[in-house]
């Protein structure tokens, strides 16, 4: 019997799903890790280091934005 394609596509669609999620969930961790550090710095009295870090965070977001929008012909 030939293989299904419908059964193809949707293994296709559930992988791809998988790897959107774990790229999401990588973004989401480096996120918050930017977010613990400028604390840290803040909580040590560090502000101009705490803002530094802000501000990389900021550049992340923007260098992600695969992660972050999904492009019209995406959805």
């Amino acid at each position: 019997m030939p293989p299904d394609r419908n059964h193809d596509t949707e293994r296709d669609d559930i992988d791809e799903l998988v790897t959107e999620l774990e790229k999401a969930e990588a973004y989401e961790l480096r996120l918050r890790q930017f977010f613990v550090d400028a604390r840290d710095q803040l909580a040590a009295g560090n502000v101009s280091v705490a803002l530094s870090t802000l501000n990389e965070a900021l550049r992340y977001i923007d260098a992600e934005t695969d992660v972050v929008v999904r492009g019209h012909d995406e959805t």
